[in-house]
């Protein structure tokens, strides 16, 4: 009980300065951040496009890490971690190609090109939607989440790739803008990105832990009905034995009336 009442102390804090830090990045990127000289307002999608980008790699690493450590120690622990951070990851990631295709169409003039970057994300989201399909038939739950585990460190070695694709391939997405050397944009643009990336993983941290939490419940929900249900089998069996018992008593006395 002390641990969940912990918990419960600092997740509506972190819930508290998840909301703050993400009102703030939408003020600087719609009203503090100047529009772009060559792309104008449309660029201001940068600003929610690479934060989300960033969480769904920081997600797949996540999933990377669980699989490694339900691998090493078979605990419900990493799966359910793994589970939780997978289903974050899919989703960003399905926001970070609708988001791509909405910055796209008025710069590129198309919403979809086999660009090198564009390609791999689209096969980052097909590896993780194997990954719920994979645990949704592979039946018993052991083998499901061994098999999602082993899965999800296979499918990370996309992530560098996808990240690297600007630089081995010739692409239309720019190479980095940011880097720990130089920024190629002006100071309050750059303020504005750090403070969405800031944001953006605050609130990527806020909803593992919440999914999470769920996680864990439906594991505890599945072993009560397991429970429930091997109980109620045995209490039928045990009914089941006397039923038997008295056709056999009746022969006996039967045997010994007519001696």
């Amino acid at each position: 009980m002390k641990s969940q009442s912990g918990s419960l102390g600092w997740g509506p804090i972190l819930g508290g300065l998840t909301g703050l830090t993400m009102a703030l990045s939408l003020y600087l990127m719609f009203i503090y951040a100047p529009a772009d000289a060559v792309q104008g307002n449309a660029q201001r999608i940068f600003y929610i496009h690479v934060p989300m980008a960033w969480d769904a790699y920081l997600a797949f690493f996540v999933v990377f890490v669980a699989g490694i450590g339900y691998l090493w120690k078979r605990s419900a622990f990493w799966d359910q971690l793994g589970r939780a951070s997978a289903e974050i990851g899919l989703v960003l990631t399905t926001l970070v190609l609708i988001s791509g295709s909405l910055w796209g169409r008025p710069i590129w003039g198309t919403w979809w090109t086999w660009d090198a970057r564009l390609t791999t994300t689209l096969i980052l989201w097909f590896m993780y939607l194997g990954y719920f399909m994979l645990r949704a038939y592979a039946g018993e739950r052991e083998r499901a989440a061994r098999f999602a585990a082993v899965l999800g460190i296979v499918a990370f070695v996309d992530v560098p790739i996808n990240y690297l694709s600007v630089q081995w391939w010739r692409t239309l997405h720019p190479t980095e803008v940011v880097s720990l050397e130089h920024a190629a944009m002006p100071g309050s643009m750059l303020l504005t990105l750090m403070v969405s990336l800031l944001a953006f993983t605050l609130l990527y941290v806020f909803l593992l832990r919440q999914k999470w939490a769920i996680e864990q419940a439906k594991d505890r929900l599945i072993d009560y009905q397991l429970a429930e249900y091997e109980r109620q089998a045995q209490g039928e069996a045990q009914r089941a034995v006397p039923g038997q018992a008295q056709p056999q008593q009746a022969q006996v006395k039967e045997g010994v009336s007519l001696g």
